[in-house]
């Protein structure tokens, strides 16, 4: 089901310009298999321009306004550092935005129908914690999305929606759905006789594709892996581009073996590291993009599974510092931080560069960057990581003061298993429902 977790999703995704993919002619005999009698070579009558871009329409009798799309598109922009798009690529992304508002509209639609009653307080809290994100508090960060063209109102909407979709998933859906005894210990079983067998967690972004549009459907895809790299959030294009199931939940295709992938995607997961993105991929009947989110052995334990003592070196540039200061600065930090012999020296190290040091005990390997995992794992006690940091933030390095390893394996837990296909299950029905809702609504545009 939908998580609140996943709140302003469309906030994260980089404007990409997806290209539509338009209709192919194709002879009789090469007329894709279908549950429609539409003859392979169609023609149609008649102008187009009932089918050309609406600004506005109303849903079951509610309006969406020209302006809640601009508003979100807005957003889309905060979110993205002003990216500028081509007319076309610009074009695309709105009937995108579009078509998410129509639906959360019939999902708020659908909620109030079933007298779910959404607590404001609990918009309001979410949205002071978005407003943190971007160190703000709520008037401040009201102040600002107006001042880029959205509005607080639009934000606090979609999180009413996605809370309001929830709360109806929970109650018509979850609450009957069940998962048989049966296939969690078929899963249990399967996990079992796998053990020391490479398991990946995955995530994808999925298009589909004929031989006749594979090029193009390539070519967006390329974008799309291009707006990631420059920091667009995968959860968030998956929900808005992935055409597979999993979609609903981010493009997550949870923990999987390569027998379970298509050859293409396990040849490229057998050679992915945790946090690489690879892709697109070519796979029966499109393309994938895929995301390594983690890796293991399956029952098998995992250095990545420690518990460290770490302690941090950092020295905060001041502000105004140029690139080329801070490069300089950022070499003089590294040369005198390489040698530190353990971390009993770091602090008087850290003295004599002016830097701070800050303790900490407790900390599992996992939370950290996948960079800094793999660095981790090759160090032994009393060594130092590389400087990593920012020209605006300052530059730091970890030394590793302890190391606790794992020494046991925990069988597969059945509840964790049980609530896993719950999930999917739950997740499936929703997309059935939400079909259901745009087909019965009326919509008119304007």
């Amino acid at each position: 089901m939908t998580r609140i977790s996943t709140l302003i999703g469309l906030a994260a995704v980089a404007a990409v310009g997806v290209t539509p993919v338009l209709a192919q002619t194709v002879a009789d005999d090469d007329v894709p298999a279908t549950s429609l009698n539409i003859p392979g070579n169609v023609q149609l009558y008649g102008d187009t321009k009932s089918n050309v871009y609406r600004p506005s329409a109303t849903v079951n009798g509610e309006i969406i306004t020209a302006t809640d799309i601009e508003q979100r598109m807005a957003l889309i922009r905060v979110a993205n550092n002003d990216l500028d798009l081509p007319p076309d690529q610009e074009q695309a992304l709105r009937q995108q935005v579009f078509a998410n508002l129509i639906d959360e509209k019939l999902q708020i639609q659908e909620a109030r129908a079933a007298k779910i009653e959404i607590d404001e307080n609990l918009v309001n809290d979410q949205f002071a914690r978005l407003a943190a994100r971007f160190r703000q508090n709520p008037d401040q960060f009201a102040t600002y999305l107006a001042s880029r063209g959205s509005s607080a109102a639009s934000v606090k909407q979609q999180i009413r929606g996605e809370y309001a979709w929830d709360r109806l998933l929970q109650r018509n859906i979850q609450s009957t759905t069940n998962v048989p005894t049966d296939e969690v210990e078929a899963i249990y079983k399967r996990t079992m006789e796998a053990k020391g067998q490479d398991e990946f967690h995955l995530a994808e972004i999925y298009l589909t594709a004929t031989s006749e549009t594979i090029q193009q459907v390539a070519e967006n895809a390329d974008k799309i892996v291009q707006a990631l790299q420059a920091g667009g959030s995968f959860a968030a294009y998956a929900r808005q581009f992935s055409e597979a199931s999993t979609a609903v939940v981010g493009g997550d295709l949870g923990w999987v073996r390569a027998g379970q992938l298509p050859d293409s995607m396990a040849d490229a997961a057998r050679q992915m590291v945790p946090g690489q993105l690879v892709g697109p991929i070519e796979v029966p009947g499109g393309v994938s993009i895929m995301l390594m989110v983690d890796r293991r052995q399956v029952l098998t334990a995992d250095p990545r599974d420690a518990v460290l003592s770490l302690k941090q070196v950092a020295l905060t540039f001041p502000e105004g510092t140029s690139p080329a200061r801070a490069s300089e600065l950022a070499g003089q930090f590294a040369e005198a931080t390489r040698n530190i012999a353990g971390c009993g020296a770091a602090d008087a190290v850290a003295a004599g560069l002016g830097a701070s040091v800050v303790s900490r005990d407790g900390i599992a390997m996992r939370q950290l960057p996948p960079p800094l995992q793999q660095t981790l794992i090759e160090m032994q006690i009393g060594q130092t990581t590389q400087p990593f940091g920012s020209a605006d933030e300052g530059v730091s390095v970890l030394v590793l003061c302890g190391r606790d390893l794992p020494n046991t394996v925990v069988e597969p837990d059945r509840q964790e298993i049980e609530n896993r296909l719950l999930e999917e299950k739950v997740n499936k029905r929703a997309q059935r429902y939400l079909r259901d809702l745009r087909r019965d609504a009326v919509i008119e545009y304007s």
